[in-house]
């Protein structure tokens, strides 16, 4: 009996993105060899997971799980709007929501090799994969865990928002909705991202220098635009969803309420998603037919 080691169970993985313990089984049946345990596993699993590990998965569903003062924010995509209303799926989104909340992982990969449902995570993707024949995978997480305490808010399953706060919790679900709402980059001015100020600000000083107005006014003009932006994409100064007379920040003090920090996942934000061209496609599947005729 040849010895299977971690290598070859890891090599055989990699091929076919069957789960380890069916790659381990698979060598051992096929006794090392790494074509036959491809076989096997092509026979028992059938080729789907392997082939779909390369398509684009820009779909999905962001899941939320809290417990106290500890929470988590998950997003975890799919190929097709319509699996990401699949029983399965959704029930493993929620449960790795739930595992990043208790577990609190490193990582995705950390995620992965958790314990789940009598295998690891990792496994129970990958058999998912196998079964409904379109790639799936993790992409991100925020867990949150102290003394204050947490909402979240889902807007169906596309948009998903957690607010860490300390005061009225209907204040805070409020500015939850707000958020999935209004998309704000960040919680105040002092906290938006240097790089997304100087994009803002290349972009107004190329402007104004149309303008062709003398240059204290030109600067004037930038820095006008610039903190025009930063009031724009704060959440604490945007005016109030449900009340554009206040700011955020004005409807927070008026609760008692302050928020100390938030996250918002959108499925598939920065994706670049496939665009099939289904004439290009035919008319290059025409052009091999008559090339091979």
């Amino acid at each position: 009996m040849a010895a299977i080691t971690a290598a070859m169970v890891g090599e055989l993985r990699a091929k076919t993105d069957a789960p380890m313990m069916e790659c381990k089984k698979a060598l051992t049946e096929a006794n090392g060899d790494m074509a036959k345990a491809e076989e096997i596993l092509r026979v028992k699993l059938g080729s789907k997971a392997s082939k779909a590990a390369s398509r684009v998965t820009a779909e999905g569903v962001i899941a939320a799980f809290i417990s106290g003062g500890t929470g988590a924010l998950i997003e975890v995509n799919c190929e097709t709007d319509f699996v990401s209303k699949n029983d399965d799926f959704l029930a493993l989104s929620q449960a790795c929501a739930q595992l990043v909340a208790e577990k609190n992982p490193a990582d995705v990969a950390a995620l992965s090799a958790l314990p789940h449902a009598g295998k690891t995570v990792e496994e129970v993707r990958s058999e998912l994969i196998g079964r409904i024949g379109e790639n799936m995978s993790i992409r991100r997480f925020k867990r949150f865990s102290g003394d204050s305490k947490l909402v979240s808010y889902l807007h169906g399953t596309r948009i998903g928002v957690m607010v860490e706060f300390t005061g009225d919790e209907v204040a805070a679900k409020d500015v939850a909705m707000h958020i999935a709402a209004m998309k704000p980059i960040a919680l105040s001015t002092a906290d938006v991202p240097a790089d997304k100020i100087a994009a803002e600000k290349s972009v107004a000083e190329q402007k104004a220098a149309e303008s062709g107005k003398p240059a204290e006014i030109v600067a004037k003009m930038v820095d006008g635009a610039v903190q025009k932006y930063l009031k724009e994409v704060s959440l604490l100064n945007q005016p109030f969803v449900k009340n554009d007379k206040q700011t955020v920040e004005q409807m927070l003090k008026a609760a008692n309420t302050t928020v100390k920090s938030f996250t918002m996942y959108v499925v598939g934000e920065g994706i670049e998603k496939r665009q099939d061209d289904f004439a290009a496609e035919v008319a290059a599947q025409v052009a091999a037919a008559k090339a091979t005729a």
